[in-house]
């Protein structure tokens, strides 16, 4: 986005790991937030409609809860929710500052419609109060029939208030969290999603399935907090009755356990669809940490099931927010694996940049050819054996002598051998191919 270029500032390599560590951070407080902001909506919809419904004072009393409960206040609002996502605009669009990707579009798509999410819902949550109030003094007598009359349409426009916001609310946060997502996502496939269209990204397979799983993990850690915050958060609620705590209880153990049932499918596939530039021992490492998190939650919410009781709310809820801080680690290793080559470009131009303020231009550093090898090359191809490309010792003797040919098939690869997959982009600039071009052809007689 042109007008975020005035806010980049050239980064030194060390700088760069640092914001890849700072994104992690934030997402540690979005994600959480915005999880149950969403799950608490969607409930909270939930419940009213069918305590209208079914005239249940239980249920709608639950639906004003949970809306309090995912909303905090609006102060929690603007801390967890507007302003991480707003720095995480700003990181991503300087850890991706010169990249061919939508994600920085993306990014701040769902900024903008969180803004307008959080207003809704937060207007949604202080309505349902009136409600409850209205609903107080309904059978309370008053004499005067001018206020009776000004009472009741109050009362109207609370409700239908109440409900046009709500919905709104849940449908704007939904789309800013598929934003989210595809932003997210798309910086993990920097070089495979170069140029491509917005809605071809946003309903490809990787960002769906993502989605997916991003609703599931929101209502299995929207339970659990429900749970949290009934049952044991400052010693649990002593003034429930045995039915409605019973209720609670039951509805949120369920709904935890089932939306929680998909998730190790769900993150299985994710991992399959991302790209080889991503994956490493040490997102594999935390995935699995995520899976094994994910069965003892499954564990304790049996033994909830079982002895019908609430004993191991407090554990659950600290096993769901080490689930969600491994998934957030896992993703943004992806990124840092995916944004490799787009960090050495970074940090040559802050080595340029520097150089050029000393007065030292002639030892502005070159792009490294191996390093661009190294990072965007080796995954598919190698000197002497086939991997997912043919060998450079089979293919690169046609290019002898012939470098600008070879810079030029780099930049722009062109199927011409039925017995491999066609080459993707990889995004360089032209002096990038250039280096890498020169590197493997002075290298391959050699290995």
């Amino acid at each position: 986005m042109d007008f975020l270029e005035q806010f980049i500032i050239p980064q030194s390599l060390e700088h760069i790991q640092l914001l890849h560590y700072l994104a992690m951070l934030i997402f540690f407080l979005f994600i959480p937030f915005i999880s149950v902001a969403f799950g608490g909506a969607f409930l909270s919809l939930y419940y009213r409609r069918k305590g209208i419904k079914e005239n249940n004072s239980s249920y709608l009393n639950f639906a004003k809860e949970v809306i309090e409960i995912a909303t905090v206040n609006k102060s929690m609002g603007v801390i967890l929710g507007i302003v991480p996502l707003l720095t995480s605009v700003l990181i991503y669009a300087q850890l991706l500052h010169l990249g061919n990707t939508i994600a920085v579009s993306y990014l701040f798509a769902s900024f903008l419609l969180v803004i307008i999410a959080l207003i809704f819902i937060y207007t949604y949550r202080y309505s349902t109060t009136f409600n409850s109030i209205f609903n107080s003094i309904k059978d309370v007598k008053i004499e005067s029939s001018d206020v009776v009359d000004d009472l009741n349409k109050l009362g109207i426009s609370s409700r239908n208030l109440s409900v046009r916001t709500g919905y709104y609310g849940f449908i704007v946060l939904f789309l800013s969290i598929w934003f989210f997502v595809a932003g997210v996502t798309a910086a993990s496939y920097p070089v495979e999603w170069a140029g491509g269209g917005a809605f071809s990204v946003m309903f490809s397979w990787a960002v769906i399935s993502r989605l997916l799983f991003f609703i599931a993990l929101a209502f299995t850690f929207t339970g659990g907090t429900i749970l949290f915050r009934y049952f044991y958060w400052e010693g649990g609620r002593k003034n429930l009755s045995v039915d409605y705590s019973k209720f609670v209880r039951k509805s949120s153990v369920f709904l935890t356990l089932y939306a929680g049932i998909v998730l190790p499918l769900l993150l299985a596939f994710t991992l399959y669809t991302l790209p080889d530039a991503a994956i490493s021992g040490t997102v594999f490492g935390y995935s699995t940490l995520a899976f094994l998190l994910m069965f003892l939650s499954y564990h304790l919410l049996y033994s909830m099931i079982r002895n019908a009781d609430t004993n191991y709310t407090g554990l659950l809820y600290i096993v769901l927010i080490m689930t969600i801080v491994s998934l957030v680690i896992k993703d943004q290793l992806a990124v840092d694996n995916s944004t490799k080559l787009q960090t050495i470009i970074l940090s040559n131009k802050y080595d340029e940049m520097m150089a050029q303020l000393s007065g030292e231009a002639n030892k502005i550093p070159e792009v490294s050819g191996e390093e661009i090898f190294q990072v965007r090359c080796s995954s598919c191809h190698s000197f002497d054996q086939k991997i997912v490309g043919p060998a450079y010792k089979e293919t690169l003797p046609k290019y002898e002598g012939k470098l600008d040919q070879l810079v030029k098939f780099i930049l722009n690869p062109q199927p011409n051998n039925p017995g491999y997959p066609p080459m993707p982009n990889p995004g360089l600039k032209p002096n990038e191919a250039q280096a890498v071009a020169k590197y493997i052809l002075s290298t391959y007689k050699t290995k």
